[in-house]
């Protein structure tokens, strides 16, 4: 898939998360809009001159709950062969700095992985990949890694087990009408 591509998937996938949250009456901020050719996503200049993180992508507040969250679109979950287990990544950096802007903020930063129904290449006969709507406190998640990689992603990417999140949502609750 191209950059322009995923970028695309990326953003209809944020687009359901943030709409399945404004349906459960939270207000949503889309952290960021950037123009497709600079690849860049949203950024948190910090009080250290010189230095920026990676942000994540929407804060959402509803009355004095307030969080940053971090949208991910997957066509399915990967079967990790090693532990048995269905798991769910990102890239390693991006997960560095995420966990950086959670020790900065006064507010939880999630991690939610909206999966959609493709079919992982791995899948044991006879099992049917997870869809839905997943997600945790990346604090929690930190301390549930399943496994991280090298050779995935720019930096490498760390996953985590089925097992280490909440499911939030089935898949037809948060694109009824939608099919991709």
């Amino acid at each position: 898939m191209t950059f322009a591509a995923q970028y695309q998937f990326g953003k209809i996938g944020e687009g359901t998360i943030a709409t399945w949250l404004r349906q459960r009456e939270w207000n949503v901020l889309p952290v960021y809009e950037k123009e497709l050719d600079e690849g860049k996503g949203p950024v948190l200049f910090t009080a250290q001159m010189g230095t920026s993180l990676i942000a994540p992508d929407l804060l959402c507040f509803r009355g004095k709950e307030v969080y940053w969250i971090e949208a991910k679109t997957k066509s399915s979950f990967t079967w990790h062969r090693i532990t048995g287990r269905w798991v769910t990544g990102i890239d390693l950096r991006h997960y560095g700095d995420y966990l950086k802007v959670a020790r900065l903020s006064p507010f939880p930063v999630w991690l939610l992985f909206l999966h959609l129904e493709g079919q992982a290449k791995d899948t044991p006969e006879g099992m049917e990949t997870p869809t839905g709507l997943f997600g945790r406190e990346l604090v929690y998640l930190e301390q549930h890694e399943n496994h991280r990689h090298d050779n995935w992603g720019r930096s490498g990417m760390v996953y985590w087990a089925l097992e280490s999140l909440h499911k939030l949502a089935a898949l037809d609750e948060m694109i009824p009408e939608v099919a991709f």
